[in-house]
């Protein structure tokens, strides 16, 4: 990864929380409750991907429409997360996987 790319990456996140920081306080916090719960569970791409942008996309769609965060995503911002990544490879796939590994033996 070049300095263009760490340059550039920086440019397209402040411009993504620019975006955040647009919505109406209820959203803005559930998206930032969001966002600590991915990153703590989430896929292993998710810096990277585009799951953030659309969930930004998602509730400004959801402000456009005059609905409520939780009318949008329910009361359980987890089981919410769970599902959007329900498909996905996760760090704890990748834990889980290195502990049920046996001792001693080599990666394949």
């Amino acid at each position: 990864m070049g300095i263009q790319d760490i340059i550039e990456g920086k440019k397209q996140w402040r411009a993504h929380m620019a975006r955040v920081k647009a919505l109406p306080p209820d959203y803005r916090i559930v998206y930032k409750e969001m966002q600590k719960y991915l990153f703590k569970v989430g896929p292993i791409d998710l810096s990277d991907g585009p799951l953030l942008p659309e969930i930004v996309d998602f509730f400004e769609g959801g402000v456009a429409a005059g609905k409520g965060v939780l009318e949008l995503i329910g009361n359980d911002v987890a089981a919410f997360c769970d599902d959007l990544v329900k498909d996905s490879r996760t760090y704890a796939d990748v834990y889980q996987e290195s502990i049920s590994r046996e001792p001693g033996t080599a990666e394949k």
